[in-house]
């Protein structure tokens, strides 16, 4: 049976705050702050173990090996020799945002009714553009059995690729065919748009989508330049319900129309700028919560603590439950780590709708193996990580061995 399934990135051992992602305004804000990976990781652990509570089901990626020294040696250098700017980027614990990881179609929508997944290139930024190999070996492991999953070759650059955090699925139910929005952006300030329109029309072909039930949709640049890197920052979908600021498409009528001719049972929740601005949206990581579909029927909204403490966005959600629309429920989450570096809810899964069975079980979560995680996560992870511990090897040692604890408890070490 075809099911949601909530990917989770894990969080490194070497999260840390090095301001590397221009564009994201936490992650610069936090530059040169004391990170915390153990309660980071611990954080991220107990959304996991919430969505398992709700009845949903849910996966997690394991983090990459860091420092990721061969990256380095391509670059004629070693942790020992290069750069800070190199040395931050090849530390960087940016796997954990598993939305980045790739784009998925389900089987419904694809021409071979197979699952199609496509790792993102990132190349945008420097610490993220050597994640794709990894996540491509963790998604051929995870999703192994070729008659149900294809996993392709990542778009070439210089076409930037960012995965689903510029992609929506919107459909009666997760098994039922759906139309896939692809949102691409034009840098026209400050910010550099990180997915090309290429790269998105590209992911549309390889995974052989309806052109007639695909659509490509410009971002806003009011949003870009707000700090809404990716579209996941401003606009969500789950199943009928597209939840969207007013400002988070550059021509969202036309879009509205489009949908609505292709979904007639569609369901729009926008905010409006006037009652929540695009600051407070960005600020609060309002869009980027989890909307899910609950076992009895709903939906809810797995929200970061920052929501509730901003009187607009929590003003807006309380009348929007109230009413008598298709998100009933509010589930606040503290993941203020990992919020500092720039993402929420959202950006720490990768949603794919395929059947749980036809899955490597290792990439499964259930209670039982949170709590192997979490003791690994306590025992293992570093509690502190200041910028100056960046450039010291017995903090690079310390973050191989806890990867290497992690991956040998969940019967997972042939990642290396």
């Amino acid at each position: 049976m075809l099911t949601e399934i909530n990917f989770d990135g894990i969080v490194g051992p070497s999260h840390n705050y090095a301001g590397l992602s221009r564009g994201n305004l936490a992650s610069t804000r936090s530059f040169g702050r004391v990170s915390r990976p153990r309660d980071a990781a611990l954080q991220g652990l107990l959304k996991m173990r919430l969505n398992l509570d709700l009845g949903l089901t849910q996966g997690w990626f394991m983090p990459q090996h860091r420092p990721d020294e061969r990256w380095l040696s391509r670059l004629g250098t070693s942790m020992a020799n290069a750069d800070a700017a190199l040395r931050y980027a090849a530390m960087s614990a940016s796997p954990m945002w598993a939305a980045n990881a790739a784009t998925v179609s389900p089987a419904p929508d694809t021409a071979d009714r197979r699952c199609h997944l496509t790792p993102a290139n990132l190349v945008t930024m420097p610490h993220r553009s050597h994640e794709w190999p990894e996540t491509q070996a963790q998604l051929r492991l995870a999703f192994a059995d070729a008659t149900h999953f294809v996993v392709h070759e990542p778009v070439p650059p210089p076409f930037g690729d960012e995965g689903a955090a510029n992609h929506m699925r919107l459909c009666s139910e997760h098994g039922a065919p759906g139309v896939e929005v692809f949102v691409f952006g034009i840098s026209e300030g400050a910010f550099p748009a990180r997915q090309h329109r290429e790269a998105s029309a590209a992911v549309a072909r390889l995974h052989d989508l309806d052109p007639d039930r695909t659509v490509l949709a410009q971002q806003s640049p009011e949003a870009i330049a707000a700090g809404a890197f990716h579209n996941d920052v401003v606009a969500v979908a789950n199943e009928r319900v597209l939840f969207a600021h007013e400002q988070a498409f550059a021509d969202r009528d036309a879009l509205y129309t489009a949908l609505y001719e292709k979904l007639p049972d569609l369901t729009i929740i926008e905010v409006p700028a006037s009652l929540v601005t695009l600051s407070d949206a960005i600020a609060s990581y309002l869009f980027n919560a989890q909307l899910v579909t609950l076992p009895g029927g709903g939906m809810a909204l797995i929200l970061p603590g920052e929501a509730q403490e901003t009187p607009a966005v929590w003003g807006w959600l309380q009348d929007m439950v109230a009413g008598n629309g298709p998100i009933r429920e509010l589930h606040v989450v503290d993941l203020r780590e990992s919020m500092a570096n720039g993402g929420g809810p959202a950006c720490l899964r990768l949603r794919v709708v395929a059947d749980p069975n036809t899955v490597d079980p290792r990439f499964l979560v259930s209670a039982a193996r949170l709590d192997t995680a979490e003791a690994i996560v306590r025992r293992h992870w570093p509690e502190e990580i200041a910028p100056e511990d960046l450039s010291r090897p017995a903090l690079w040692q310390t973050v191989r061995s806890a990867r290497s604890a992690l991956l040998e408890a969940l019967d997972l070490d042939v990642l290396g």
